[in-house]
C-alpha cells in the first residue's frame, strides 16, 4: 500500500509537458526554469566554495553569512527590519521551505486557504501534513481578490492562508490595498499567513513590491519564503529560505532539521555573495527579463493570441478563447506542441477542479533567440503552415 495523497498526485503537468517537448523537438516554454541569466560571480563564488570547503554539515539553520544576506537584502530593498540570528532560516529550496511550514503548523483536520490559480506543490504538501485545502478563485481576465469569497471561506477550522506573491502562474502582485485586507482578517480570526515571495525580485517597469511582511500589525503572524533560484537564475541549487518571528520559526526549524536537516554549504556560501550583489544587478536582471517579456508578448500578440499584462514573474498568460473552438487548453497546449512546436502549459492545471480552461502559460524567462525561434514558429502555425521540428 502506499500513501493515498502521494499515490493520487500523479505527474506533474510541468513534467509532462517538458517530456512532450522533448520527444517532439518543441521549444519548452512551458516549465518555468530560466535560460542564460546566472551571474557570473554567484557561479565563481560556489567554485570557490566547492574547492576550498568544508564540506560537512553546516549548521542546521544555515550559515550565518547567508541568514544575514537574506536579512540585509529584505533590508535594502524592501525596508524589512530582520533579526537574521532568530528570524532566518535556509532550507533546501523554497518548496521544501513550504513542507517544512505546513508539517510544522498544521494539525490534522485544519483548513488552509489557497489562491486559484495555484503552484501544484501547495495543496499536496498541505493535505500530507493533514490540512484541509480550501480554494477561493481568482478569475480572468482582472484576477481580482475575491473578498466576499474569501471571508465566507473562513471558519472556524481555518489555520492558514497561502499567498504568492509575485504571483504564478498570472503574475499578479498583491496590491497595497489587499494586503492590508488580507492583514486584517489574520487579525481578526487569529490566523497565519504563508507568504510565498520567491518572484520578489522578478518586478518591472518601476512597480514596487509590496512583502506581507511589511504590514502593520501582523508581522508576527507571516512566514515569508524566498528562493535563490528565482532571483539568480539557479533554480537546480534548491537553496530557499523561511524569514518568521521566532514563534513561529522556531517549529518549522524543528520540521526543517528531521526533512533535510541541512543545505550545501558552498551553495549557500555563493548565495549570500549574490544577495549581497550591488544594486545593479537586480536592476539589470528586472530590465533584461521585461525584454525578454516585452519579445515574447509582442510576438503571440502579433501571431493573434490575446496577451495580458505581465508585471512580475517568469510568465505571460494568453486567453484561447477565440483560437480553440472547444476551449479546452490541455488539448490545446498539446495541440501546440505538435503542431507549432512550441509547449506551454494549461492554466487549468493549478485549479483543483481543472475547469477554467481558457488560458495557457508562457514561460520568458529564455534566450533570446528561444523567442524569436517560438514566436516565428507561432506566426507560421497561424498562417495555417506546417512547422518543422526536429524529433
Amino acid at each position: 500500500m502506499v500513501n493515498s495523497v502521494f499515490g493520487a498526485a500523479g505527474t506533474s503537468i510541468f513534467e509532462s509537458m517538458s517530456r512532450l517537448a522533448t520527444d517532439t523537438g518543441a521549444i519548452n516554454l512551458g516549465q518555468g526554469f530560466p535560460e542564460g541569466f546566472e551571474p557570473a560571480a554567484l557561479v565563481e563564488a560556489a567554485i570557490s566554495a566547492l574547492r576550498d570547503g568544508p564540506h560537512q554539515y553546516p549548521p542546521m539553520m544555515g550559515l550565518p553569512v547567508l541568514r544575514q544576506a537574506v536579512a540585509d537584502n529584505a533590508k535594502r530593498f524592501f525596508n524589512l527590519d530582520i533579526d537574521w540570528q532568530r528570524e532566518v532560516l535556509v532550507t533546501s529550496g523554497a518548496t521544501e521551505a513550504l513542507a517544512d511550514t505546513f508539517l510544522a503548523l498544521l494539525e490534522t483536520g485544519d483548513e488552509v486557504i489557497l489562491f486559484e490559480p495555484v503552484y501544484d506543490a501547495y495543496a499536496t504538501l498541505i493535505r500530507r501534513a493533514g490540512g484541509v485545502v480550501v480554494p477561493v478563485r481568482l478569475l480572468p481576465p482582472h484576477w481580482d481578490l475575491p473578498q466576499d469569497a474569501l471571508q465566507k471561506a473562513i471558519t472556524s477550522k481555518t489555520k492558514l492562508i497561502v499567498v504568492n506573491t509575485p504571483m504564478n502562474p498570472i503574475g499578479k502582485i498583491f496590491s497595497p490595498d489587499e494586503l492590508r485586507f488580507l492583514g486584517e482578517l489574520a487579525v481578526k480570526h487569529d490566523l497565519t499567513i504563508v507568504s510565498d515571495e520567491v518572484y520578489e525580485h522578478l518586478v518591472f517597469d518601476g512597480r514596487p513590491f509590496h512583502s506581507l511582511f511589511a504590514v502593520d500589525g501582523i508581522r508576527d503572524r507571516v512566514v515569508r519564503i524566498g528562493s535563490a533560484g528565482k532571483s539568480f537564475s539557479v533554480t537546480g541549487w534548491k537553496v530557499g529560505y523561511v524569514t518568521a518571528s521566532p514563534k513561529l520559526l522556531e517549529p518549522i526549524a524543528r520540521a526543517h532539521q528531521y526533512v533535510t536537516f541541512t543545505t550545501p554549504p558552498a551553495l549557500q556560501t555563493a548565495v549570500a555573495t549574490g544577495l549581497n550583489l550591488p544594486d545593479s544587478y537586480f536592476l539589470d536582471l528586472r530590465r533584461q527579463l521585461a525584454e525578454r517579456r516585452d519579445l515574447l508578448v509582442d510576438g503571440l500578440r502579433d501571431a493573434g493570441f490575446e496577451v495580458a499584462d505581465a508585471p512580475a514573474t517568469y510568465f505571460v498568460v494568453a486567453d484561447i478563447s477565440t483560437l480553440d473552438t472547444a476551449v479546452d487548453d490541455l488539448a490545446f497546449c498539446r495541440r501546440l506542441t505538435l503542431e507549432a512546436g512550441v509547449t506551454p502549459v494549461p492554466i487549468s492545471s493549478f485549479y483543483g477542479s481543472r475547469d477554467v480552461r481558457s488560458h495557457v502559460r508562457f514561460c520568458f524567462a529564455k534566450k533570446a533567440e528561444t523567442l524569436v525561434n517560438a514566436v516565428e514558429r507561432l506566426a507560421l502555425w497561424r498562417q495555417g503552415h506546417a512547422v518543422k521540428v526536429a524529433s
